[in-house]
This record gives C-alpha cells, structure tokens and sequence, in this order.
C-alpha cells in the first residue's frame, strides 16, 4: 500500500507531503500507479523548486518521499497552484485503485 499523505498548516495552506511504501498494483518497474503517483510529485517538486523558486526541504529513499516548503512561500499563487493540483491529482489516483494507494490530509496543530 502506498499512502501519501498531504499537510496542512494552522492557517489551512499545504505545508508538506510525505508518501510512503509501494503501490503493489503489479511487479516493479510494471507498476503504473506507482509510477503515476511518483511522477506526480516528482513533477510537484521540479515545479517548486524550477518554477516558483522555493527552497524546499526533500528526503527521499525506496519507497518513501518527503517534501516541505516553507511558511513564507506558502501564499505564493505559484505554489499553491502547484501543491494544489498535486494534492487532487493524488486523491483522484486514490480513489481510482483504493486497494493501492491511500489518500490522507493532515493539519498541523499551532507552533
């Protein structure tokens, strides 16, 4: 199962993404949903970092990614279009293979 997992600040704007584990829809290398979601914020990140310029914390590893942005760009229109479209291209791929991928939204408490 591969869940991914969008946050949320106090004030309601993306803050982060983490996805963690695999698809298992078919073998490796032959897994298109596990593709689908990779691509998806693989393309998230080369547009936050390529487009809008954000200087954004990412950790990844097999079967696991992490991305965060931080507070002063979050109002940007430039990276809520960007996070925004990856949040609804993730839940939408969630909801076509629920077996596969698990969709999550989070809100952060006050700092």
């Amino acid at each position: 199962m591969l869940a991914v997992t969008f946050c949320r600040d106090s004030r309601n704007r993306l803050s982060s993404v983490f996805a963690t584990g695999h698809a298992g829809f078919a073998e490796h290398g032959e897994d298109i949903v596990c593709a689908a979601v990779s691509a998806i914020l693989q393309a998230a990140r080369l547009g936050l970092e390529g487009h809008a310029r954000v200087q954004i914390e990412a950790s990844q590893s097999s079967g696991e990614l992490h991305l965060a942005w931080p507070e002063t760009a979050r109002d940007d229109a430039a990276v809520r279009a960007i996070v925004a479209t990856a949040e609804l291209s993730i839940e939408q791929i969630a909801a076509q293979y629920p077996t596969h991928v698990r969709f999550h939204r989070k809100t952060e408490p006050p700092a």
